[in-house]
């Protein structure tokens, strides 16, 4: 694959604080990531990540694809919306009102991961929800939390209701809708939603096959809630920086461009 087509839009790199510079080009990197994995929704679904030491936050220009996304491109805001530097682009609203509300009362939440797969709606729309089949699933169960479809979230009274159902969990599975992961870092954001997308394509399969399925037993489950909580507490987090220098790497081969 080539280099994503350059778009008239002026680098930033000397404008901005380093830690916001690293932020935009990881964010970026998120975004092509998820075009490249086949999970974008043309230019719907979106990741916001919270500036360093900052209540202000990075989200996409609604109007491009994620593969066009640069670490220059996407669009500061604060948390009543507001755009804080100048930008030619929009932000998508029923973006804004998901990731503000996160945002506003998740302290420790750096990144919040949206995306609409086929998988992960068709998981979302099962009255079960995510069923304990794989380990994937395991590592999602111990912080899953779910919030119910009230249409396009355009309303902003939705968020205090999406603030409780989140509360301190990490996954959310939003039924009739999609996937939210919501992290420290933009890696474990990342590395959240590979796993919860796993978990939701096994599933899938598993339940084609028409055969009796094998649940997860309810000790296990027990046991990776408790390792989940310790695991969240420790500097490491969800372990997304090891495999992050990977991803990128596998980025600047296939889909480079994102760090301008």
């Amino acid at each position: 694959m080539t280099a994503a087509h350059a778009l008239p839009v002026a680098n930033l790199k000397d404008q901005v604080s380093a830690a916001e510079w690293q932020t935009r080009v990881d964010l970026a990197a998120c975004y092509r990531l998820i075009a490249l994995y086949g999970w974008d929704d043309l230019i719907f679904t979106h990741i916001s990540a919270k500036i360093p030491g900052s209540e202000d936050f990075l989200i996409n220009p609604y109007g491009l694809m994620f593969h066009e996304i640069t670490a220059s491109s996407l669009v500061k805001i604060d948390l009543a919306g507001n755009k804080l530097m100048d930008s030619p682009f929009d932000i998508n609203p029923a973006g804004y009102t998901i990731h503000s509300a996160v945002h506003e009362v998740r302290h420790d939440v750096g990144c919040v991961l949206h995306i609409h797969t086929p998988q992960g709606i068709a998981v979302s729309a099962q009255k079960q929800g995510l069923l304990p089949l794989s380990q994937q699933s395991l590592f999602v169960l111990a912080s899953l939390a779910y919030h119910g479809y009230e249409g396009v979230a355009l309303n902003h009274d939705e968020k205090a209701r999406l603030q409780a159902d989140l509360g301190d969990k990490n996954f959310m599975i939003l039924p009739n809708h999609g996937l939210l992961t919501a992290f420290g870092s933009i890696a474990d954001a990342f590395l959240g939603m590979f796993t919860l997308q796993r978990a939701c394509e096994i599933q899938v399969m598993a339940q084609s096959g028409g055969a009796e399925l094998i649940h997860i037993p309810q000790a296990i489950l027990d046991g990776a809630r408790a390792m989940m909580a310790g695991v969240m507490k420790s500097p490491q987090g969800m372990g997304g920086a090891l495999p992050w220098p990977a991803l990128l790497r596998k980025l600047d081969q296939q889909m480079p461009g994102y760090a301008a």
